[in-house]
């Protein structure tokens, strides 16, 4: 009975989809967190009678086909990159993009990786870097005698010194954007690599070709929305059950079935 398996199929996809939104609420939190969404695409079919097939000797065809859906099946977690709200924070290295540009991290191994988390801090050599040590690309150095920093909206850092008045340069901070960030693999930790889908990296300035702007003492939320999160989930045990129930109805069929004298 292929109501069976196709009612397994349906209680996977589900899960799926509640593990998903399971994700999102438990990084409602978390800095940059970009929500997912589960995608599905129905499987393939199994064809009785094609639509057109001859129905006669006089030359009749089927208007239409019979063709039996065997089920469904994940076709695609995706992320939505709308950017979430900025949080004022106060700190000197907390950036956030106010666009579609991300940060690059240098991690240990020399590979580049990507961010919109701008919770950055100061090393013991001066260097910014992520929560997790990883420096900021371009190994940008806040000298130890600067008082303070100042970074505008293009990614220029400034740094104010005792004796001097006036801020002085000492780096910038360039943005790279991708022609598929969707694409993207994410890492943990905030991070994510580049694939093949989602292109080579374009390097820009802040400001520049739509890249975004940078808003120092500023932290992007997490863009997940609780209530539609909860919605969703809601929907999803309501279909989990559905298609139980399905199951057990192809159960208690079969069992009539057997039980014929």
């Amino acid at each position: 009975m292929r109501a069976l398996s196709i009612a397994a199929t349906g209680m996977d996809a589900q899960q799926t989809r509640v593990e998903t939104i399971s994700n999102n609420l438990a990084n409602m939190n978390t800095t940059a967190f970009s929500a997912r969404r589960a995608e599905f695409a129905d499987l393939h079919y199994q064809v009785v009678q094609a639509a057109g097939a001859s129905t006669s000797s006089t030359g009749s065809v089927a208007p239409e086909g019979v063709q039996m859906g065997l089920g469904v099946r994940t076709a695609t977690i995706s992320m939505d990159m709308t950017q979430g709200t900025l949080k004022n924070t106060g700190g000197d290295l907390d950036l956030a993009i106010e666009g579609k540009g991300f940060f690059e991290i240098t991690l240990p191994s020399g590979e580049s990786a990507y961010t919109r988390d701008g919770s950055f801090k100061r090393s013991s050599d001066g260097l910014i870097v992520n929560r997790d040590g990883f420096s900021l690309s371009g190994n940008v150095a806040i000298p130890d005698n600067a008082r303070s920093i100042t970074i505008n909206a293009e990614g220029e850092i400034y740094a104010y010194f005792e004796s001097q008045p006036a801020g002085q340069q000492i780096g910038t901070i360039n943005l790279v954007t991708f022609a598929n960030a969707k694409g993207l693999e994410p890492m943990g930790g905030n991070l994510y690599r580049q694939t093949e889908a989602s292109g080579n990296p374009i390097q820009g300035q802040a400001g520049q070709d739509g890249i975004g702007l940078m808003r120092q003492g500023y932290l992007e939320e997490s863009n997940v929305d609780v209530v539609q999160q909860i919605a969703e989930l809601i929907e999803a045990q309501r279909g989990y059950e559905l298609n139980s129930k399905v199951i057990s109805a192809a159960d208690q069929m079969m069992a009539s079935t057997t039980q014929i004298r």
